[in-house]
């Protein structure tokens, strides 16, 4: 009888393991994307902005990133005819002209996005980072009620309130401390309207590429590779890189890579996090990594901050906070109407 008893498992105890295992993996997950997250946004900053380096060519910075992005997506693409799909989860992916016409519009708006948004962090900084480019929620309602018609609930009015009293604190604040750049300031609202209009037209393109957000990444950045040509040559940043004395430095090259592998990467582990969580999670914990990248910056940096300087943030976070949690519950109402529609269908039907 001992023998039979010593090889019956204990459900509750199996259900614990299982437990902190499934948690273990949605903590590794979650910390996998803040470390990505946050080292992509110093990078950039001393890309942009660094006194050591002093490049002045934000444009190219970028266009460097969308170039290693899009070998990065067909050298993936390539590995998945000797690594097996279950080891390699990869679409495969091919210049297609006609794919590449139907996602430009969206490639405009994805420019306008990456430009606006290095050129925010480069005059406004990491710790003023967050504040300077918190409007992308308030832009999200404004252009769907424009743009598709939808309404926003009172309570999520409330919290985008919240995100602009924040924004506004924030900018008298900064500029108090003699370091507002108001130049920053219009490029980060600018990177918030092309970040909700991203969104927007994400979701009209995504049938064209078969809904692999992975093909949308390659032809996105496919078209942004060429549109920036004559970018760079308006802006006259040929110029500069020529008179760089660093462009023949092996470190300089290495860290433009990194920055566009990290880059790269920043659209991988936000799906894994989805994946691991879920949306509502995942947009809490992308406010929670922008608090901690706050405080990083200022410690970093070795700032010192006001009382008021910090309200701020903690406007914008909670705000922002608040707005994702109250779109949550909204949506779970959603999807329980029809099922509960449903069940009082089926009452009624015993009744009869």
């Amino acid at each position: 009888m001992a023998l039979a008893g010593a090889g019956d498992g204990d459900p509750e105890q199996e259900s614990r393991e299982l437990f902190l295992v499934k948690a273990v993996k949605i903590g590794l997950v979650v910390l996998l994307y803040w470390f990505v997250s946050i080292t992509m946004v110093f990078l950039n900053k001393y890309l942009l902005d660094s006194p050591s380096l002093h490049l002045d060519a934000p444009l190219f910075v970028t266009f460097y990133q969308c170039v290693v992005t899009v070998a990065l997506c067909k050298g993936l693409s390539l590995l998945t005819y000797v690594i097996p799909p279950h080891v390699l989860e990869f679409p495969s992916v091919r210049f297609d002209l006609k794919v590449l016409r139907s996602v430009l519009p969206l490639s405009v708006v994805f420019i306008g996005m990456i430009i606006f948004n290095n050129l925010c962090l480069k005059h406004l900084g990491v710790a003023f980072y967050t504040v300077g480019r918190c409007l992308s929620t308030v832009f999200n309602v404004l252009l769907s009620y424009v743009m598709l018609k939808q309404t926003t609930s009172s309570y999520a009015l409330l919290s985008c309130g919240v995100i602009l009293g924040g924004f506004c604190l924030g900018i008298n604040q900064e500029g108090a401390e003699g370091t507002l750049s108001w130049l920053g300031i219009f490029f980060g609202v600018l990177a918030s309207m092309c970040v909700s209009l991203n969104a927007i037209y994400t979701k009209k393109v995504l049938p064209e590429v078969d809904g692999s957000i992975w093909r949308l990444t390659f032809y996105n950045n496919v078209n942004a590779c060429i549109l920036f040509f004559p970018l760079l040559l308006l802006s006259g940043e040929l110029g500069t890189l020529l008179n760089f004395d660093k462009l023949d430095q092996l470190h300089f090259w290495g860290m433009m890579t990194l920055g566009g592998v990290f880059g790269f990467a920043i659209g991988y582990v936000t799906g894994m996090q989805i994946k691991f969580t879920s949306p509502l999670t995942h947009n809490i914990s992308g406010t929670a990594k922008a608090c901690a990248q706050t405080v990083l910056a200022v410690f970093y940096y070795q700032q010192t901050k006001s009382f008021l300087w910090w309200t701020s943030n903690m406007m914008v976070l909670g705000g922002s906070f608040c707005y994702t949690w109250v779109k949550g519950l909204e949506m779970k109402k959603t999807q329980d109407q029809p099922v509960q529609s449903s069940g009082n269908e089926k009452k009624s039907a015993v009744g009869v």
